[in-house]
């Protein structure tokens, strides 16, 4: 199963998420029946991003939204840890500051874009200027439909400088959230995570939904797609994403760059010397 054409939202279609089961996991029985196959893609990625760092041409940015307790943290955790840590920077965006508020709303988010040979994920991003702010009427329709095009503008410009994008929306039921929100209540390790605000915003929901339809049926391109992903059970979640990002990367047709030294010369010269060296040592321990 190819989830990258099962879960992607087309352009030319209306997107509806009350037509995706979140319950969804596809050909997939069990979590222990997906281990094995979720562990081949981790490898898969690992191998991917040693590729992209070598290579040092693109970039690739991974957008991650979702509603409260939606796996943001969970997919991150369990996905990305796939990767050398040294090439993954992970972006948090809360309500922007005084200062952010003083730019424009695409301001803040340049400066964590990746550079060429890295992996950035976005803990929410730039979209919440066009999905929070309209639930809440911070912004109107007419301003809503302008960034859009701004942002689609601005993914745009992002690969025409060598950074490839992958958004997902993690799908949950109304009730798998709430369902998340007791267990925070219950687990001392989780309490941290739950505020009043989180239950407030459940008011929303239906209004939320209608932004993301919209948000993401406008935004989701060939060269910036967006994918909804059933999220309800974590372990799919953790499959679908770990095949999409991987298969996507290969698909990059990255190449190892050829050497910027005569091997054949390092051999002689250098490594041999090196080996005779080493032996030379060996034999005066043993003596």
């Amino acid at each position: 199963m190819d989830y990258r054409k099962k879960f992607i939202v087309a352009t030319d279609e209306k997107l509806r998420l009350a037509d995706i089961d979140p319950d969804d996991t596809q050909d997939q029985g069990s979590d222990s029946e997906a281990a094995d196959l979720t562990e081949q893609y981790r490898q898969k990625l690992a191998d991917m991003q040693t590729l992209l760092y070598a290579e040092n041409k693109r970039a690739l940015l991974i957008v991650l939204q979702a509603m409260d307790a939606g796996g943001k943290d969970g997919t991150i955790s369990h996905v990305m840890r796939a990767m050398n840590p040294q090439g993954v920077s992970v972006s948090r965006f809360e309500a922007p500051t005084p200062e952010e508020r003083a730019h424009d709303f695409l301001w803040r988010i340049h400066s964590k874009v990746p550079r060429l040979s890295q992996v950035g994920v976005f803990n929410r991003s730039h979209y919440e200027d066009v999905l929070i702010s309209r639930v809440h009427k911070a912004i109107d329709k007419a301003t809503c439909k302008s960034r859009y095009a701004q942002i689609r503008d601005f993914e745009a410009e992002l690969l025409d400088n060598g950074t490839h994008i992958l958004k997902f929306f993690l799908h949950i039921s109304k009730e798998e959230q709430l369902a998340r929100f007791a267990q925070r209540l219950e687990d001392p390790h989780r309490n941290w995570k739950i505020s009043e605000a989180d239950y407030k915003e459940r008011a929303f929901w239906d209004d939320y939904m209608d932004a993301y339809e919209e948000a993401m049926g406008a935004t989701s391109t060939k060269h910036a797609p967006w994918f909804v992903i059933p999220s309800n059970h974590k372990w799919f979640r953790n499959l679908a994403i770990s095949q999409i990002v991987a298969e996507t990367m290969a698909d990059f047709g990255m190449k190892y760059p050829k050497p910027s030294v005569d091997l054949a010369k390092i051999r002689r010269e250098y490594h041999a010397a090196a080996v005779a060296e080493a032996n030379g040592k060996k034999k005066k321990l043993k003596g």
